[in-house]
Parts: structure tokens; C-alpha cells; sequence
């Protein structure tokens, strides 16, 4: 499945439109990584816990996503956009990937 931030797909048409779909994730924030980004943010450098929790969540929203517009029937979605949030006393995430679902053919 095509998935891309722009309105279009380049060398394609979009030959239907099947609306807005969504792929949510909320995960919890595990408290030893808590501690770790805390160590980093006095001692400075990155924090690999909370970019790994990120890049897990992202991945998985993306994925939920596509198999939404796939029982659909689209094979693509444009315009895609990914938010976060921190839900909670900031010990939940939420991950949130929206587009709108389309069929392409060749241009």
C-alpha cells in the first residue's frame, strides 16, 4: 500500500476516494524508562527508551491504519498526517495516524 504525506501520488491518479481513516495506538510509558530519560535530561544526550516506545507506536498506528483502508478497498492513503499526546499524569502515550484512503491507477 502506497502511504504518503502528499495530496497525491506522483505517476498516479487517484481513481476513488473511501474517506478519512485512523490508526490509533496509546501505550504506557514504562517507569525504568522514566528514569533513564531523567538521567538524560541532567546529563544530557538522547533518550532511547522514549525514542524506541515512539518509533514502536508510530509504526504500529501506520500499520492500523492501512489495514483500515485495505477492508475499504483502497490501496492507498495520502495526506497523512501523525500527532502525539501525552495522556494522563504524562505516563500514557497516544499515537494517532490519519489519511484519507484512495485508489490509484497508473498515470
Amino acid at each position: 500500500m502506497i502511504v504518503t504525506t502528499t495530496p497525491s501520488v506522483e505517476g498516479y491518479r487517484i481513481t476513488g476516494y473511501y474517506g478519512i481513516v485512523f490508526g490509533e495506538v496509546i501505550t504506557g510509558i514504562n517507569f525504568l524508562r522514566d528514569i533513564g530519560a531523567g538521567l538524560r535530561n541532567i546529563f544530557g544526550g538522547r533518550s532511547e527508551g522514549y525514542e524506541e516506545e515512539l518509533l514502536v507506536a508510530r509504526t504500529q498506528a501506520v500499520e492500523e491504519m492501512q489495514q483500515r483502508a485495505a477492508a475499504m478497498g483502497a490501496d492507498a492513503i495520502v495526506g497523512v498526517d501523525i500527532d502525539y499526546e501525552v495522556l494522563g499524569q504524562g505516563d500514557m502515550l497516544m499515537v494517532t495516524a490519519s489519511g484519507t484512503a484512495v485508489t490509484v491507477a497508473k498515470a
